[in-house]
């Protein structure tokens, strides 16, 4: 076993990492960027290094930083979570040049699956069944549509070969659509992995999302351990996910079936470590199923922890003594699945708002506990969730007997936690998994487009009281604390200062405490006729020009927030009259984008 590993990673999963080397009596080494010097990962890791400031290809992405604070660090071998350079098969070259061991798969096996392209060749020639569509990239637009006339149809998925977690993957339903898709993709698949090259998929109509979990070792030992359903996703991002799949989707036959494909793909290409075949699941009540590869995760997966409640196995920790070189601790007939597991991403986004990112400051934060509740975070109070990276504030992971009472350990979890100063998805979470949807087992996908029901998911919370400031006077919040029927309330007041005023609800004055902060407050939203950004980011693209004139719901520019990129509309038909926004410049939230006035409006 190693003595000494260092964590290429932050948030959440450096400290899963941390906590599994610890348990394995390994030091920990953590990095971190400038805006990360307080985190929690840099608090608990056994020595921690600075990689600089600027966005993250200055400091997490940078390979040659992180191979030398290992050298100076002394640590054996890197491990690189999730995200960042744990799909970066230079990054695992990198480290067997300098003497590291890189705990993943080799280099050989990043690089085939790595490329979905390739990797749909693998697969096909391993004998895996593949969704229809090409194994080669498509050029362009025009061979694209050949292509799809000839021999796949719409609707189709256009995908970047080296794309993954939801980047670089737009639908076309008609011809209409498929230029924008096209470039939408390609654009993406360069931005993000540096590979603007495409390939074309049939686009499989509301498909479960079905992964298998694989480990295997340096001695030619691979298992599965049962499957994960990650149906419910955004924007072809996961949100939720569980562990087993809903009976009715997957039995044990099936199970059988799409794990010995798990097996077959990581055999495929010489696998080390833990690994995650996904795939996609025709399942539909009083049909025969079919199941297709959809590609090859190699690293651990933010939702390996269902898997883990379920099996009783460490992942992680089974990873890291695989790169070490010592055999599995299971052989497939030790994997028993017991009971079943549920994850709810707790993102920084605003699911009324289409889920756009929400960065921000975290204020008051505290977590649910108790029976069967697992909660992987890496943030505290008073630290900072960023736009520079993703928008994940933690993993909410609950088990019980069955899917219906974990269900409900789940609801019970969430109304549990704290979270002050963010808008997160956990309103989102408690009204999706009360639905008749979910209890069904569906892929609730017309939930997750019905913009009307995610606006109602926003939080029942009360707005702070906004009570006019007089001109030039700053609006403040403030806290006060309030006791009701001898329980007492958290109340803030957004307006001018209250100094001596008495709260209201009928508790005594004596109730009251001083404000226990003050910020300053920016009226936002605008008017009927001026467009303002409903969040914080980058200027990506702007597709329109001052005297245009726009349709509602035309799409006129596309803001990049923590990873994600945000397509923005017009709120109204009309011309626009002002246009202050710069392609490539930041844009803060509340900041105007466009001010449209109709015809009438002359």
């Amino acid at each position: 076993m190693f003595e000494k590993v260092l964590v290429a990673n932050r948030g959440e999963i450096a400290v899963r990492i941390e906590r599994a080397l610890d348990e394995l009596g390994v030091a920990s080494v953590a990095v971190y960027s400038e805006l990360d010097r307080d985190a929690p990962h840099v608090e608990r890791a056994d020595e921690a290094y600075n990689l600089g400031e600027g966005p993250a290809a200055e400091n997490y992405l940078s390979v040659e930083k992180i191979i030398d604070v290992a050298a100076r660090a002394g640590a054996e071998a890197i491990h690189p979570g999730y995200g960042f350079l744990a799909e970066n098969a230079p990054f695992a070259k990198a480290c067997e040049e300098a003497g590291i061991v890189f705990i993943g798969p080799p280099a050989s096996a990043i690089e085939a699956m790595g490329s979905k392209t390739r990797a749909r060749e693998l697969m096909q020639a391993a004998g895996v069944p593949i969704v229809p569509g090409t194994t080669e990239p498509v050029a362009t637009v025009a061979d694209a549509l050949r292509i799809i006339k000839e021999e796949i149809g719409f609707p189709v998925a256009v995908k970047a070969a080296g794309g993954g977690g939801g980047k670089g993957f737009r639908v076309a339903l008609s011809e209409d659509e498929l230029e924008g898709a096209f470039e939408g993709s390609s654009r993406e698949g360069e931005k993000f992995f540096s590979d603007g090259t495409v390939y074309l998929e049939r686009y499989l109509h509301d498909p479960r999302h079905v992964e298998v979990q694989v480990l295997a070792d340096r001695h030619g030992n691979v298992i599965h351990l049962g499957e994960r359903d990650c149906s419910i996703q955004r924007r072809h991002q996961k949100v939720i996910e569980e562990s087993p799949a809903p009976a009715w989707v997957v039995d044990p036959e099936m199970r059988e079936r799409i794990g010995k494909i798990g097996v077959d793909a990581a055999r495929a290409v010489d696998y080390v470590g833990a690994g995650t075949i996904e795939g996609l699941l025709s399942a539909r009540e009083g049909a025969e199923p079919e199941y297709f590869f959809l590609e090859m995760n190699t690293r651990v997966q933010v939702e390996h922890c269902v898997t883990e409640l379920t099996t009783g196995i460490d992942i992680v920790k089974q990873g890291i003594r695989a790169a070490a070189g010592e055999p599995l601790s299971y052989s497939q007939g030790d994997v028993v699945l017991r009971g079943h597991a549920i994850e709810c991403r707790i993102n920084a986004e605003d699911a009324s708002r289409n889920f756009a990112p929400a960065p921000g400051k975290i204020g008051a934060y505290s977590e649910p506990s108790g029976p069967g509740v697992r909660v992987d975070s890496g943030v505290k109070e008073g630290g900072e969730v960023s736009p520079m990276y993703d928008p994940m504030v933690a993993k909410l992971i609950v088990w019980d007997a069955d899917r219906e009472q974990a269900t409900q350990r789940m609801l019970r979890a969430l109304k549990e936690y704290e979270i002050e100063g963010l808008k997160t998805l956990i309103p989102f979470h408690q009204a999706l998994l009360a639905t008749e949807q979910w209890a069904r087992g569906e892929t609730c996908r017309d939930l997750m487009e019905d913009k009307s029901w995610l606006k109602a998911t926003a939080s029942q919370a009360p707005a702070p009281s906004a009570l006019p400031a007089a001109e030039g006077e700053e609006l403040l919040e403030q806290s006060y604390a309030v006791e009701v029927s001898g329980k007492r309330f958290d109340v803030r007041v957004l307006g001018p200062p209250l100094a001596g005023a008495a709260p209201s609800n009928g508790a005594s004055p004596a109730a009251a405490k001083a404000p226990a902060r003050a910020r300053r407050s920016s009226s936002g939203g605008g008017g009927p006729d001026t467009l303002t950004s409903p969040l914080q980011g980058n200027m990506w693209k702007v597709l329109v020009k001052q005297g245009d004139s726009v349709q509602e719901g035309q799409l006129l520019c596309i803001i990049e927030a923590m990873k994600m990129e945000n397509e923005i509309t017009a709120h109204k038909a009309g011309t626009i009259t002002e246009l202050p926004i710069v392609e490539g410049a930041p844009i803060q939230a509340g900041a105007p984008i466009a001010t449209i006035k109709s015809p009438e409006e002359g």
